[in-house]
């Protein structure tokens, strides 16, 4: 391994990710130096002038982290697209809607908003103003730079993440708190890690035709060699002789009695409410009332009973263990037991109420859409 590191005359991929044809290189940016994230207070609070962010401890769901810092779990949960039991890893850091009391000393203030040379000399005048050899001296103001913050979109990815601001996974990971399998949720927010003196973290420059396609965008297709240049053509010889075929068996002289178009309309009409499974296990059909509701095929009248409402319901057994079900519909023709051939009369549509019947098709007990068997014409 050691004589081969040698050997390569570009720079080590650290990110694993070499740029394979024309991918770009992650090397650059997992290269790239970032300080350490600042270390929250007692209650896990980062605190900003422009954010605050709360760092989950160990056991903590939003819930119960709500209630440590003193904020509302509902709104909390909302902002981060989480539920308020949803466990949190040891680490991550949760965005707040409001801000909550500042930790001691107030947020993290920008180099060029805290002067030095005055917290230095009040601190100074405090102490020679004591007459013991010692004192407590207030906490000092915490210097540092505010990170951008990024609400994760549809489609990225933490990678797709830290190319864009061109820092190493490993930081932003170990800034936000993320798992082993670097996995980020839509609408979620993310502290991008910041760059230690002397080091860039560029956000990533759309017009650089070399970058990464945007998530959902898909990659562009390659030019074939042969759009410029059209390849000679050429004589192949097979190696081994055709395949003998056979001509394909009519299915149609062997299809069973289930198969579309074995059944007939029951009534003539539209259909203003299709087949859902577990919704509508069966169809609507409008029509005219009074009109003659017939039998969809030959079978024997299993069953006549009533819904709720006192209206009949007809249940019609026919070969293969299937049943038709007709409701919403009165004037019966037919009692239990007889034997109806298709087309026969069996009822009509209701002339009171809706003006359509309701039509269902079983196999066994087991509701399927009656289109596969309806005939069409």
């Amino acid at each position: 391994m050691a004589v081969f590191l040698a050997g390569c005359d570009k720079p080590l991929d650290l990110d694993l990710r070499g740029a394979f044809g024309n991918a770009p290189s992650t090397a650059e940016a997992a290269r790239n130096a970032t300080v350490a994230r600042p270390e929250p207070d007692s209650r896990g609070i980062i605190s900003y002038p422009g954010y605050q962010v709360a760092v989950a401890q160990r056991g903590d769901t939003v819930a119960t982290l709500a209630a440590r810092i003193g904020a509302n779990a509902q709104e909390i949960a909302r902002f981060n697209g989480v539920q308020t039991g949803d466990p949190l890893r040891p680490g991550e850091v949760i965005a707040l809607p409001g801000r909550v009391a500042e930790p001691i000393g107030g947020p993290i203030q920008p180099p060029s908003g805290v002067d030095i040379s005055t917290l230095a000399s009040g601190a100074i005048q405090r102490a020679d103003s004591q007459k013991v050899e010692t004192s407590t001296l207030a906490p000092a103001a915490r210097v540092g730079v505010e990170p951008v913050r990024h609400q994760v979109a549809r489609g990225e990815t933490a990678f797709t993440i830290a190319r864009l601001y061109d820092v190493s996974i490993r930081s932003l990971a170990d800034w936000n708190g993320l798992g082993p399998d670097f996995a980020v949720r839509e609408g979620q927010f993310l502290l991008i890690p910041v760059a230690l003196p002397g080091e860039d973290t560029v956000p990533f420059d759309p017009s650089d035709t070399t970058a990464v396609t945007a998530p959902g965008v898909g990659s562009p297709t390659p030019t074939p060699p042969s759009a410029a240049k059209p390849l000679p053509d050429e004589e192949t010889v097979p190696k081994a002789a055709p395949v003998k075929t056979t001509a394909a068996p009519d299915l149609g002289k062997t299809q069973t009695a289930a198969q579309s178009g074995r059944m007939a309309f029951p009534v003539k009409g539209d259909i203003v409410r299709e087949y859902a499974k577990g919704r509508n296990d069966g169809i609507d059909i409008s029509a005219t009332p009074g009109a003659t509701v017939k039998a969809a095929d030959d079978g024997l009248v299993a069953a006549i009973t009533e819904d709720t409402n006192g209206i009949p319901i007809i249940v019609i057994k026919h070969a293969g263990n299937l049943l038709t079900v007709y409701s919403n519909i009165s004037g019966l023709a037919v009692a239990k037991g007889d034997n109806v051939k298709r087309g026969q009369k069996l009822a009509e549509i209701r002339r009171d109420g809706s003006p359509a019947l309701h039509f269902e098709v079983r196999d066994g007990f087991d509701s399927v859409d009656p289109m596969r068997y309806l005939n069409p014409v």
